[in-house]
């Protein structure tokens, strides 16, 4: 057997291997470029390199086709046969898939699918490390400590498939994450930054921000738990979104499972989620979050199936102008549910028509509101009504009469996405943003902040 090592040949040998009614072969080449530090000083950086290939074989039976999926990281030439033939083996020995689907096919194959993957590496840091090292001296010199870390990935997925998909995509994913604390460790500050490229971080202008945030904390004023007119940030909108994105199935809600569920099977589609004209949306071509124009499913669940690898995606909107517009499908949960074909996309966009930055929304205030700079340790509660449960982090202030007065303690929260949609009294402006809690799994998001009239804080928490 030839030698093989670029991506597109492993691919193409693998499909040759093939024995099956039908294949599909992902192969995932990854580089990682990472920055961390503590107490103004960086103390470890590092690169790497990866593979992970993933087959999906196909059989057709007189009960319907089954599939099998085996994945493994670090692959050879040598390792192809004997992946090619597990995941042969594992269709053979399932039973029929509930979302077998054909193949796709018939899609214009990526002009660059022979071309080297794509890849990261120290370089990406080049002009923010030394602006980092600028903000380190600020830090010091204002009595304060800066921590976090600075990742920039960057995936080239080769997909081919028996039905002839040749398809190819790169996805730059970076992230930032900055606490600054009191030499004491009493106060604690929190921003971070989603990026394709690390161009457009400005450590100088998020050193600032968490400055200013460690001296509203130098007041420290308590409050009980209750309901408050609260300014949730992008990244907290962020968060709670993308967990309604993902409970935003179409199977689910038929089958009375969800929040989107009606009594009798029905959907609640059509139906207006919020007095503001507030559209929810993905575009695999949105600028700046940019992700995957077709399908990539290494396994089946609930929101994708490994049949639809390859399907183009385009815009879909989830929620338009309040009303809810879309759930999300597979080919196979279309057809169950009657409802349009519409994948997940890997981005996620609220626009409200807002024009206020969220310090202008802090200084319209009147009367007292809590200001939050995230929430972490999210959980559902009620899929029923989507209600989920979690606490805040790194900073709740006091704002009245248009000023930030203060910090206030830590609590739990009781709030449902959904809900929260329906008592929004106002959007700002969308800007990109960084998820706090799902930043792991999901980054490519826009997101206003909100003014929420009545957000349940259930209790007190001794969090920081």
């Amino acid at each position: 057997m030839s030698r093989v090592s670029k991506p597109y040949e492993i691919v193409e040998r693998a499909l040759e291997l093939s024995t099956t009614d039908g294949l599909v072969v992902i192969a995932d080449e990854h580089s990682s470029a990472n920055l961390r530090w503590a107490g103004n000083a960086l103390t470890t950086n590092g690169v790497t390199r990866g593979r992970t290939l993933t087959v999906i074989a196909t059989v057709d039976g007189a009960e319907g086709t089954a599939s099998g999926v085996v994945s493994r990281s670090a692959v050879t030439a040598d390792d192809l046969e004997p992946l090619v033939r597990a995941a042969e083996a594992a269709a053979r020995g399932a039973g029929p898939a509930e979302d077998a689907q054909p193949l796709v096919g018939g899609v214009p194959s990526s002009p660059d699918f022979t071309d080297a993957p794509a890849e990261t590496g120290s370089e990406v840091f080049a002009d923010f490390a030394p602006a980092l090292g600028d903000a380190f001296g600020r830090a010091r010199s204002g009595g304060r400590e800066l921590y976090g870390f600075a990742s920039h990935e960057l995936t080239s997925t080769y997909v081919g498939t028996s039905t002839g998909l040749r398809l190819r995509h790169d996805q730059p994913n970076g992230t930032l994450e900055l606490n600054a604390k009191s030499p004491d460790r009493t106060r604690s500050a929190w921003a971070g930054r989603a990026t394709r490229d690390f161009k457009d971080v400005d450590p100088a202008a998020l050193d600032a921000e968490l400055a200013r945030r460690l001296g509203w904390a130098e007041r420290r004023i308590d409050l009980p738990a209750g309901r408050y007119e609260t300014l949730l940030p992008p990244t907290a909108v962020a968060d709670l979104l993308i967990y309604q994105l993902w409970s935003s199935t179409a199977r689910d809600a038929v089958e009375g499972r969800t929040v989107f569920s009606t009594p009798g099977g029905g959907t609640r589609l059509g139906e207006r989620l919020a007095p503001l004209p507030l559209t929810l949306r993905s575009d695999p071509h949105a600028p700046g979050l940019e992700s995957a124009p077709f399908v990539i499913a290494h396994s089946s669940g609930d929101s994708g199936s490994v049949f639809d690898n390859g399907l183009p995606l385009s815009p879909t909107e989830w929620v338009r102008e309040g009303r809810l517009e879309r759930l999300t499908t597979t080919r196979h949960s279309a057809d169950l549910t009657g409802l349009p074909v519409a994948p997940a996309i890997d981005n996620l966009v609220l626009d409200g028509g807002g024009e206020r930055s969220l310090e202008e929304m802090v200084a319209a205030t009147t009367g007292r509101a809590l200001l939050l700079t995230c929430l972490w340790y999210i959980r559902e509660v009620d899929p029923a009504t989507l209600l989920l449960t979690g606490l805040t982090r790194d900073g709740v202030y006091l704002v009245e009469d248009g000023e930030v007065v203060g910090e206030v303690n830590n609590f739990r929260f009781n709030e449902s996405p959904v809900d929260l949609l329906s008592r929004a009294s106002e959007a700002g402006r969308t800007e990109k943003t960084l998820p706090r809690e799902w930043g792991d799994w999901f980054t490519r998001a826009a997101m206003p902040a909100l003014r929420v009239p009545d957000f349940n804080m259930s209790s007190v928490s001794q969090g920081v």
